[in-house]
């Protein structure tokens, strides 16, 4: 067989071999070899084994040695791996575990919980359709060309059933009766013997920015109500906040074709890490795109004039858009807490190891929690908080959690960062 034969059989070879995913030990990032980390340098199609052994994790930072070959558990497979002497602490009956949200903190905890008792009854509340799909993808969707559709790694009806979980989509959960161990909702009351709150944080409002005059992106039905708002023509829009949200939502939508105007009280974007000049890298990278940063203004308000907004600042400048996105910081909704009577300090206050709250029976973790008063809503520690409340719930060996500083991937394609 000649060369060019043996190179030609090679790539035919290749290409049939079917692409595998691999799994983040660190935050549960998955790495799929058909899509690659063009981000970090890897085109689709890149091979596992072909990446650099100092690749860094896009979500946390960690490197290749961190991550190990993954598929989706099949109930059959976490009925194997489950101990058979697991057992729930339960109270009056079989209730179960109740989780409130199915972003990746729900659906992980859910599959951590699996993972240690295969027969354990758990209930999963959202005000969502519960699909799973991986929110770090909503800051690079235009530059990656990534359709609405395939933003879904896995409808929220398929991982219920993939996990054995009752699912309760586009329900609303109301109020937590801790005395009854009752959760309310907008279906009717469920009973626990474990509730969960994962239902994470929400865009901050400032009183300047009415709600039914601007978008705020926080979750994958949001993005994609305001992708089909857009539309394919190119439009001026203007964002509101130029931290961590609103730079990578910027940088984004300016290489999907947008004029962007970027606010911001701070003098740069990225002013959390003004040390590491973050901004000022990031004002640089910008300099070929259609993206306007003013930094230093107040917004004082927000006017629909004619299909179009109007946006004035507090020095009297004015801005005209087509859109006006919300990207000022997140807020931890308090009414579920304050139902229970959980304490309370700048988001739901829980012990550092179990995870608990200071009512018993109830846990939280993700967006929603503070620790010592610090949040942390980052993608990294959601998968060992999960692991820490499944151990706590299923009476397993203790697994406790760790606050830690977070590594942070800025996703900003134009000049990617990792910054600290």
């Amino acid at each position: 067989m000649n060369t060019l034969s043996t190179v030609a059989s090679a790539v035919q070879a290749l290409t049939q071999t079917p692409f595998e995913t691999y799994i983040c030990e660190a935050c549960g990032y998955v790495y799929d070899e058909a899509l690659g980390d063009p981000d970090g340098g890897l085109p689709p199609g890149t091979r596992f084994a072909d990446i650099p052994d100092d690749w860094a994790c896009p979500l946390c930072g960690v490197t290749k040695a961190d991550f190990t070959a993954y598929a989706a558990p099949s109930m059959e497979a976490l009925r194997a791996r489950a101990p058979a002497s697991a057992a729930v602490a339960k109270r009056g009956g079989p209730a179960g575990v109740v989780i409130v949200g199915a972003g990746r903190a729900g659906w992980q905890t859910a599959e951590a919980l699996r993972a240690l008792d295969a027969d354990l009854p758990i209930s999963l509340v959202t005000a969502c359709a519960g699909d799973v799909y991986d929110k770090p993808l909503l800051s690079v969707a235009m530059a990656r060309h990534l359709d609405l559709e395939t933003l879904v790694k896995e409808s929220g009806a398929a991982a219920a059933a993939r996990l054995g979980v009752r699912l309760l989509p586009h329900t609303q959960a109301t109020r937590i009766c801790s005395d009854t161990r009752t959760l309310r909702t907008t279906r009717g009351n469920l009973r626990y013997d474990r509730l969960v709150l994962a239902h994470g944080a929400r865009a901050a409002l400032p009183a300047s920015l009415p709600p039914e005059l601007c978008w705020r992106v926080n979750h994958l039905a949001a993005y994609q109500k305001l992708r089909t708002a857009l539309g394919d023509a190119p439009r001026d829009l203007l964002i509101v906040g130029a931290g961590l949200i609103g730079s990578e939502l910027a940088n984004d939508l300016a290489l999907g074709g947008h004029r962007i105007t970027l606010l911001d009280t701070q003098p740069e974007p990225l002013a959390r890490w003004q040390s590491e000049q973050a901004g000022t890298q990031l004002l640089d990278a910008w300099k070929d795109l259609s993206i306007r940063f003013v930094g230093g203004v107040q917004v004082a308000q927000v006017e629909e004039l004619g299909g179009r907004y109007r946006v004035t600042t507090a020095d009297g400048q004015r801005f005209a858009a087509d859109q006006v996105i919300a990207a000022a910081g997140l807020a931890t909704p308090s009414r579920l807490a304050e139902s229970a009577g959980l304490a309370w300090d700048q988001g739901i206050a829980v012990d550092a190891a179990t995870l608990g709250t200071s009512v018993e029976g109830i846990h939280a973790l993700g967006d929603c929690i503070t620790v010592n008063g610090q949040a942390s809503r980052y993608i990294e520690p959601i998968a060992r908080q999960a692991r820490a409340i499944a151990a706590a719930i299923c009476g397993a060996a203790p697994a406790p959690y760790e606050p830690r500083a977070a590594t942070v991937r800025v996703k900003t394609t134009s000049h990617p960062m990792t910054l600290h």
